[in-house]
């Protein structure tokens, strides 16, 4: 028969489409009445025995290979969505993709935007960083008509951005090490061997440590002092979360001072002495202060921050699996496993089975209670898995949103005029925020 797709002409033999006779093709052989075939194809010529498909030519070879070899192949250039509409057409099923094309196409149809999203995540953090590019020259501006504001905001800009000059750079080393040695002095001091006792007993802190605590304290003090003098807006200054953490790293230290001089001038208080020790322990958060030199663990805590959803539904399916393993355990183990002769207990063992960390604590001994712990183990692994992709995908987002900003902020110069114009486009700038108040509206 003389098959005509778009203008595409191909004779095709009866014996090839009849190995599948569900095809349209296929169904053409078993007509006998002229309208019987135009419901299968748009025209039909009885002179030349021609049927005319007004469908895409160039897609016509992929179903000519599949009736010449029973397989079908998908380019990697080809829209999967027009593929497949393609194929539904002429009544070949999905099945018939070859193993090599499969897995690529499957996956391409379930997450089409999975291969743009390296490009949608490149504009989002364009414009999302523009946001912050011009925020950042709002408050470099602030300093016009202020006392000293050429040099303030020079001394801003060095502090604030550990990579705008050599001074910056010095600084932002110098902080690094004193964090790095505050944590390190606080870690030996818990050493048996740095560790000194009074006479009434009472532990107390080997000198050396405290010179160099103290050396910290006064390192930190005077980087908060400075900041908060230089900073442009100061009711906004302890907004912002890296201010917050300056502030914490300092506190437990004064607070602590102030409950000692209590302790020692009211024995009656004797009691806030507890609390004076646990606020030495709180010196741990000062960690925390190398987000300030960090791109990485900035871009982690913005991370954290947006991802409350995905991090909420990891919580709900551990939560899920947790009560739901624990009661089976419970059921199983309670008359012959005294660690897991209460629910409670359970939920300590699914918790620690179900995050895969396995303490061994507390183990079911029962065949039963031993295919419930792999269970609940599998069950972990998938929970843990599933939202990890989305959280690694605004992770990215992140820290380009934040390498693009760094650029921009390092590449300023307010006293001889910027060196490099940040490039933004600014009409897919325009087209976001247009998009964005348009959903607002809509919502509305």
């Amino acid at each position: 028969i003389s098959i005509n797709v778009g203008g595409f002409k191909k004779k095709m033999r009866s014996n090839t489409l009849l190995r599948f006779p569900e095809t349209r093709l296929g169904k053409l052989l078993s007509c006998h009445s002229k309208e019987s075939i135009l419901e299968l194809c748009d025209d039909y010529d009885d002179a030349k025995n021609e049927f005319y498909f007004d469908r895409n030519p160039e897609l016509f070879p992929y179903v000519l290979h599949f009736y010449n070899t029973g397989k079908l192949h998908v380019m990697g250039e080809l829209c999967v969505f027009s593929f497949s509409q393609e194929i539904e057409y002429w009544g070949i099923n999905e099945f018939f993709i070859d193993s090599c094309c499969s897995y690529s196409y499957h996956g391409r149809k379930m997450e089409p935007d999975q291969e743009k999203w390296e490009e949608q995540s490149d504009q989002e953090s364009t414009t999302s960083s523009f946001d912050e590019i011009l925020a950042f020259y709002n408050d470099a501006s602030k300093f016009d008509k202020k006392p000293f504001g050429n040099i303030r905001r020079q001394l801003w800009l060095a502090l604030d951005n550990p990579g705008y000059s050599v001074l910056s750079r010095i600084f932002s080393v110098l902080s690094i090490v004193v964090v790095l040695g505050s944590i390190v002095t606080m870690c030996l001091n818990s050493l048996s061997d740095f560790q000194i006792v009074d006479s009434n007993g009472n532990p107390e802190e080997d000198p050396r440590f405290e010179i160099v605590e103290h050396f910290g304290i006064a390192w930190f003090t005077f980087e908060l002092v400075a900041r908060f003098a230089v900073a442009p807006d100061f009711l906004k200054f302890f907004k912002h979360a890296l201010n917050l953490i300056d502030l914490m790293s300092i506190l437990p230290f004064y607070i602590t001072l102030i409950v000692n001089l209590v302790v020692e001038s009211s024995p009656t208080l004797a009691n806030l002495g507890r609390v004076a020790q646990v606020l030495r322990l709180m010196r741990i958060f000062r960690i925390l202060k190398l987000a300030r030199h960090s791109t990485g663990l900035r871009s982690l805590g913005a991370t954290l921050k947006y991802s409350y959803r995905e991090v909420g539904l990891l919580l709900l399916y551990l939560s899920v699996g947790i009560s739901i393993f624990s009661v089976v355990a419970y059921t199983i183990e309670k008359e012959e496993n005294e660690g897991l002769a209460t629910i409670p207990a359970c939920w300590w063992w699914a918790t620690v089975s179900m995050t895969t960390v396995g303490y061994g604590d507390v183990v079911p001994g029962s065949t039963a209670g031993k295919l419930t712990a792999s269970a609940c183990i599998l069950a972990g692994i998938l929970v843990v898995v599933l939202p990890i992709t989305l959280i690694f995908n605004k992770f990215s987002h992140f820290y380009r949103r934040q390498k693009q900003l760094e650029s921009a902020m390092r590449s300023c110069d307010f006293g001889d005029g910027m060196k490099e114009v940040p490039s933004v486009n600014l009409r897919d700038y325009y087209a976001y925020k247009v998009k964005s108040l348009m959903a607002s509206l809509t919502n509305m």
